[in-house]
């Protein structure tokens, strides 16, 4: 793991970050998106990010192997404090320290940024997922019954935050 580093993500990064959230989306661990996404659509994702809302990666030997980001949670101004975050790590490095590290960073992140909590939802099923939330600090508040339909099915989301 001493080979890995992180750092801002760059519009050259659009490919890999589009590749590993579409292994997210086809996996079905990490989220409730269904259509992938193209390297443009995530080139001008990119692009209409403002700097409270920074992307990152992970990066290994000049690979990307993960990206993170703080996302806006609400627009009304009473929310400004509060980021929802997204974490997604490539097939064949989870489990490697990879998620932790994004993580931590989007944790120092938010509070140089000013915010006040950070927010996530995650898959009850994925129990590595929220392993990592519970040692990085974040608590469960809560289970959003049957919130999104995937493959035909009804799936939960357990509600999570960390207070900065």
């Amino acid at each position: 793991m001493g080979d890995i580093a992180l750092r801002p993500a760059t519009p050259a990064d659009a490919g890999a970050i589009c590749r590993i959230y579409n292994q997210g989306i086809e996996d079905r661990v990490a989220t409730l998106e269904t259509e992938l996404r193209t390297p443009t659509e995530r080139r001008a994702w990119l692009a209409a990010r403002g700097p409270r809302h920074p992307v990152i990666v992970a990066e290994s030997g000049g690979e990307v192997v993960g990206w993170a980001s703080l996302n806006a949670f609400n627009p009304r101004a009473a929310y400004d404090h509060v980021a929802d975050l997204s974490v997604y790590v490539e097939r064949g490095w989870r489990g490697r320290g990879v998620g932790r590290r994004l993580l931590e960073r989007l944790v120092a992140l938010g509070r140089e940024l000013g915010y006040h909590k950070l927010v996530l939802a995650a898959f009850p099923f994925n129990r590595a997922g929220i392993a990592l939330y519970e040692r990085c600090g974040f608590r469960e508040v809560g289970v959003y019954r049957e919130q999104g339909r995937l493959d035909g099915r009804w799936v939960d989301t357990v509600v999570m935050e960390r207070l900065l």
